[in-house]
Order: C-alpha cells, then sequence, then structure tokens
C-alpha cells in the first residue's frame, strides 16, 4: 500500500474550551499544535480560524495569513488547506476572503463542500451558485480545491462540476462519515461512496465524533488517507470520558499506520499527486 496521507484538522468551528480545554483556539496555539502534529507526522493541514476573545469562527485573512505565516516558519512545505465553510457566513465574499491571500501565506488548497447538509444543531449552506462561485475564485487564485463529500450525492454532484469544466483533475476528495444526516459510518456506505468516487481521485476519509476511530481504522488497513483532529471528534473513547488532544489522536493514527506498515506520506509526496506547487516559497497549484 501507498504511503498514508495524514489530514490533520486541528480546531474545527464548533469545539470550544468548555468542551475541550485541548483545542486550539489562538493563532498560536494552533501553530504549536501544528508544530506538534509535524514532528509526530501529517502530509497536510486544514485550517479553521477562531476570534480570539469570542472563539467564534472568523472568516477574516489577517488571522489565517498569521496562522500560515507560523507554519511556514518551521514546515514550508507543508500543504496548507484553508476552510470557506457555509456554516457561519452566507456572503461569498466573507468565505472566499482568505482565498485573495498570496505569495508566502498563499494556501495551498481551498474546503469545497459539494452540497448543502445538517449537523445536530446548524446547518451549512452551500447553494450550487456558491459552491461555482468558490470553486472558479479558486480556480482564478490557483488554489486546489479540497473536495468535501458527507454524502453520495455530492459525489454526483462533483462529476457535474467536472463534466462542466469547473473541477480539474487531479482531484482531493474528503469522505466525512457519521454526521446525523448524512452517510453514516457502516461499511456498505461507506463501499458506496468509494464506489462513486470520480477516477483521478485522492482519498482521505474522516468520521464524525465516535465514528473517527472506525472510520480512520478502515482507512489505514484499505489504504486510503485520514482525515484526524480535534474538528470532528474530542474524545478518546466512545464512552467519552477521556478528552482528546491532538496529539493523542495523532499517535493513534501512527499506530494504526506503523501496525500497516504504512509510512506517513509527506508533503513532497502529495505535491506531486496533486500537481501542487512545490512549497518552501511556491505554493498553490
Amino acid at each position: 500500500m501507498e504511503p498514508l496521507l495524514v489530514n490533520f484538522t486541528p480546531t474545527g468551528m464548533l469545539p470550544m474550551k468548555q468542551d475541550c480545554p485541548y483545542v486550539p483556539i489562538a493563532p498560536s496555539e494552533i501553530i504549536e499544535n501544528i508544530r506538534e502534529a509535524c514532528e509526530i507526522g501529517i502530509t497536510s493541514v486544514h485550517l479553521h480560524a477562531r476570534d480570539n476573545n469570542t472563539e467564534a469562527p472568523t472568516y477574516q485573512k489577517d488571522v489565517f495569513a498569521e496562522i500560515i505565516d507560523g507554519i511556514r516558519s518551521f514546515a514550508p512545505d507543508l500543504v496548507v488547506a484553508v476552510t470557506t465553510s457555509g456554516r457561519q457566513y452566507q456572503e461569498f465574499e466573507k468565505r472566499s476572503e482568505v482565498l485573495s491571500l498570496t505569495g508566502w501565506q498563499k494556501p495551498d488548497m481551498g474546503s469545497l463542500t459539494l452540497s448543502s447538509l445538517n449537523f445536530n444543531n446548524v446547518a451549512s449552506m452551500n447553494a450550487p451558485q456558491m459552491i461555482q462561485s468558490l470553486a472558479e475564485r479558486m480556480n482564478q487564485a490557483g488554489i486546489k480545491p479540497e473536495l468535501e463529500a458527507f454524502d453520495v450525492g455530492m459525489l454526483n454532484y462533483a462529476k457535474y462540476l467536472i463534466h462542466k469544466g469547473i473541477l480539474h483533475p487531479p482531484y482531493c476528495f474528503s469522505l466525512i462519515f457519521g454526521n446525523i444526516a448524512c452517510a453514516q459510518a457502516d461499511f456498505l456506505t461507506m463501499g458506496l461512496m468509494l464506489n462513486n468516487v470520480p477516477e483521478q481521485s485522492t482519498l482521505q476519509l474522516g468520521g464524525i465524533g465516535k465514528f473517527q476511530f472506525l472510520v480512520n481504522s478502515v482507512a489505514v488497513a484499505a489504504g486510503y488517507g485520514v482525515r484526524i483532529g480535534l474538528e470532528d471528534n474530542f474524545w478518546l473513547n466512545e464512552e467519552r470520558t477521556t478528552l482528546a488532544s491532538n496529539a493523542a489522536l495523532l499517535m493513534r493514527v501512527r499506530s494504526l499506520a506503523d501496525t500497516c506498515g504504512r509510512p506517513i506520506m509527506t508533503p513532497h509526496e502529495l505535491r506531486a499527486k496533486l500537481h501542487l506547487k512545490p512549497g518552501n516559497g511556491d505554493y498553490g497549484c
């Protein structure tokens, strides 16, 4: 099997310090978590930014720029993806602001959720025109979409965007299982999703909450990449008695990878697979 792609999701939009004291909120905390993650072994990072005072998600590119600056001071080749999520903001200008970063601060990738969906208590709104506009902005900026699919219909919509010439190979998909209103983390559903992924795709599989370890285990054993971090789950066990840290979650995946004889994919290897620029000062696609 090929090396294991580890896409690290340290923060997300929902976990607060009151939920889990280990979730990084301030740019300095996020940067330090990523530094530790690089020592354990990761391939890429999926970034969300937070307001340091309220802990609420922020779209402001200056906050993302501070985080990316910090990351690239010690990991100048790490593949960096930024969120354009529709869970908090609906205005295109806000969701796409981070895509205007350039030079040393330019992200390599931007998240692109392929349909609207419901989480436990909130909706993520992604109208067709918004999805296509964000994809076109990424194309203009030379930023590769990180395609997020929570259900099989989203994969079909990706094929529609491919047919329209809006998405270009090679593709990178994050398949996310276990959300309450989307694809569940059972083998039949996972197989259905995997069977509908477009050709020329690199995959990483993630699980929400208690399903994170199950989905990561399947992905490692079956030869796919993993999405892992406190964004999707902040408990170390299914009984919810032990809070997780990002380092603990990553060490568990590293142990799985070692057991299956899969070295961690390097950022350089992922850049080659996705036709990204080489890093070390030259970013995007």
